[in-house]
């Protein structure tokens, strides 16, 4: 539990069935005539805000949103966010080449992927377990603890099976572990994990040889050398067999070689295959998550600590994905290249244990190969990457690393433009009117009618303008698409939010999910369920093609299921059985997210900030591009924590109103929509003797350094 979250849980219970209201201090949305529904959404905010603490890596991109503005001072709570926001960042885990790790929570999967699949809901893997200490619950892993029966040992001896694992009494020089025969796929072995530490030894160049089928002994040219283990603790090393050239087909026996130089010990917990669980979107998560947090604090001395970082995962996205040449993201890691886990053939059901492996949140669903998801993310990572590179150039008082990773801001932005481009091209489905989830190593692309994802493309403009009304007449319900079994009004049957998808889906998934035909369409999030949070993009989508009437109209929906929700006394006693849906959370599978894991529910208030109010951060000041429905005299959000200053905005049909807390020990720059302004201070202010503001060009708008101000931006006609 994060101590954000803790310090919360004493001001409310957080997601209980009669949640205490929030604190005096949390921000306020007001519009007049629309106080009910503000304050619906004002709960709602706060139900879910003491959960926008970090998570995996895979909630980088979302949950600053909402865990870094809100200046909510009980407890210290907003000051702590911030605290842990830029720890979990700053400890975000790269490899050599640039990988970000996902960080999500143990198993005996990948260490640096997703939790599952693991060796042993496959068929074609192999694992030996001596201990399970400080080893992951059965959930996550086998269950089953091996024995030494079949294992032999070359210039050691056995010490004995112990609380750690078995110890290994080594007496010569370059002594082998022979494990027993096992027939094992290549395929569904790309890595190989040993759980082991060694003492004594001295130097050592450990290595991992194998024997095929019909061979007896192992071919010494076929080895594949990893770091030697500490000395203290165990180990978890990761060995990625599939880079080396020879290991193809099937394998008859694994041999572990020390290349020790020495006599010593060796504890050796664990042996055993790992599929690829790594995603192909965390690298976009982990930029735009640091791009958020430092456009909300500020905080220099993070970005000098973390643009190198940021660049070197962009960088990595660009070469393991060939971005940079095919203009979308490219995954051929093993087992995610688009193919599913399950084929029908006349003879029934197959499943290909291996295939289907998931690359992001929607973890049942094999997207892979030329990847729509990944690439509207990816468009979103390099224009984030980009702002942040211009405003690191227009600051050369910053002191922010430059070098040779460093990127060209007009290149990044002529580079997410061809990725726009292609991707629209590519992956558009002129039958349906939508963008494919993904097109697989086969050619074949697939399209369940995936809502999120459509609405992500428009909500991060990767979708061109013809293309974001037609998906949003498809989601609206006036655009029938014929054959998918979820049309029309039936779109939004969960109210909350639209379907996660509308045609029904028994045949693509990854392989361990092998019966999705006993559940129901919609008794699954990911085939025709829901999940509450991703409603922010769908009415940010609104806003962006139908206008804020519309979005209101959305919301107001929301908040009229919300406050049913209320009534009965929250999601579990609303879902009890008297009504449609069954709440997915806590490893039960369902149909609706709404709590527990789903902390991206918090999103949904959102959309008052970033959408109807239009503020965008920036390092160096911020944006506002109002957009009002026409019932709406005026916008007031009050307690937005920016940098080091309190703002309270006003937005109505006259103008902008600003009201600042602190003091701005620096020019304070301010993008507002570009109409022609004229600016006053407000009467009930003292602070400053002249009017603090000065219009560089155009739309951009100078404050200048001082303390509390309280200013007017009125529109001319």
């Amino acid at each position: 539990m994060s101590n954000a979250y803790a310090l919360l849980l004493l001001l409310g219970t957080v997601l209980s069935v009669e949640p205490a209201g929030p604190p005096p201090d949390f921000p306020r949305f007001t519009v007049p005539g629309a106080e009910k529904e503000m304050a619906a959404l004002r709960d709602l905010f706060w139900l879910h805000y003491p959960g926008a603490g970090p998570k995996a890596t895979l909630w980088d991109e979302w949950l600053p949103d909402a865990a870094l503005w809100p200046a909510v001072d009980s407890g210290d709570a907003a000051a702590q966010f911030r605290r842990e926001w830029r720890a979990a960042l700053s400890r975000r885990m790269l490899d050599p080449e640039g990988y970000v790790a996902t960080h999500q929570h143990a198993s005996i999967a990948h260490q640096w992927g997703w939790p599952f699949p693991f060796w042993n809901q496959g068929r074609g893997g192999c694992g030996w377990h001596f201990s399970f200490k400080n080893t992951v619950g059965p959930s996550w892993r086998t269950d089953q603890l091996s024995k030494t029966d079949g294992w032999t040992l070359q210039g050691a001896k056995d010490g004995g099976l112990g609380d750690e694992g078995w110890t290994i009494d080594v007496q010569e020089a370059d002594a082998v572990i022979a494990a027993p025969p096992w027939l094992c796929d290549t395929f569904e072995v790309p890595f190989l994990q040993i759980r082991w530490r060694a003492e004594g030894l001295g130097e050592m160049r450990p290595y991992i040889a194998w024997a095929a089928p019909g061979e007896d002994q192992r071919d010494v040219s076929r080895r594949m050398e990893f770091d030697p283990p500490g000395r203290d603790a165990l180990e978890y090393v990761m060995v990625p067999m599939y880079r080396h050239p020879a290991w193809s087909g099937q394998v008859r026996q694994l041999f572990i070689g020390l290349g020790n130089k020495g006599p010593g010990k060796v504890v050796l917990q664990a042996f055993f295959s790992q599929y690829d669980t790594r995603h192909n979107i965390n690298g976009q998560n982990f930029i735009r998550g640091c791009a958020k947090y430092f456009f909300w604090t500020r905080d220099l001395a993070f970005l000098r600590a973390n643009i190198q970082r940021m660049r070197t995962a962009l960088r990595y996205i660009m070469r393991e994905h060939r971005t940079a040449e095919a203009k979308v993201v490219v995954t051929d890691w093993v087992g995610h290249d688009g193919l599913s886990g399950i084929r029908r053939t006349p003879q029934g059901k197959e499943i290909l244990s291996g295939h289907g492996i998931g690359n992001n949140y929607w973890d049942l669903l094999p997207f892979g190969g030329k990847d729509c998801y990944a690439t509207v993310q990816y468009y979103d990572a390099v224009r984030t990457m980009a702002e942040v590179e211009r405003e690191i150039l227009a600051h050369p008082e910053w002191n922010v690393p430059g070098g040779f990773l460093a990127f060209s801001p007009d290149e990044l932005e002529r580079h997410a433009e061809e990725v726009k481009e292609t991707g629209n091209a590519l992956f558009w489905n002129p039958a349906t009117g939508r963008f494919v989830a993904c097109i697989d190593a086969e050619g074949k692309t697939h399209d369940y009618g995936y809502t999120f994802l459509n609405i992500e493309a428009v909500h991060y403009g990767f979708a061109t303008a013809e293309h974001a009304e037609a998906i949003l007449a498809w989601i609206d319900g006036r655009r029938i698409v014929e054959g998918d079994t979820s049309r029309g009004e039936d779109i939004y049957h969960w109210r909350f939010a639209p379907r996660a998808s509308t045609l029904r889906n028994i045949d693509w998934y990854f392989w361990a999910w092998s019966h999705p035909e006993s559940i129901p369409f919609g008794g699954q999030i990911q085939d025709g369920g829901a999940v509450l949070g991703f409603s922010y993009h769908d009415l940010s989508a609104r806003l962006r093609v139908l206008g804020p009437n519309n979005a209101w109209n959305r919301l107001k929906e929301i908040l009229r299921w919300f406050e049913e929700v209320q009534a009965a006394g929250g999601y579990r006693a609303y879902y009890d059985g008297s009504r449609d849906g069954t709440l997915q959370g806590g490893g039960t599978a369902g149909g609706l997210g709404l709590d527990r894991e789903f902390f991206e529910s918090v999103l949904v208030p959102q959309i008052m900030l970033y959408g109807f109010l239009g503020f965008q951060p920036r390092g160096d000041g911020f944006a506002l591009d109002p957009r009002l429905p026409d019932d709406w005299p005026q916008l007031t959000i009050d307690r937005i924590r920016f940098h080091d200053l309190l703002l309270h905005i006003r937005a109505d049909r006259e103008g902008i109103e600003i009201r600042s807390q602190g003091t701005l020990d620096r020019p304070l720059r301010l993008i507002l929509p570009d109409r022609d302004w004229q600016v006053e201070r407000l009467p009930d202010t003292a602070s400053q003797a002249a009017l603090p503001v000065r219009e560089e060009r155009g739309n951009l708008w100078s404050i200048a350094p001082g303390g509390d101000f309280a200013i007017r931006f009125r529109a001319t006609p």
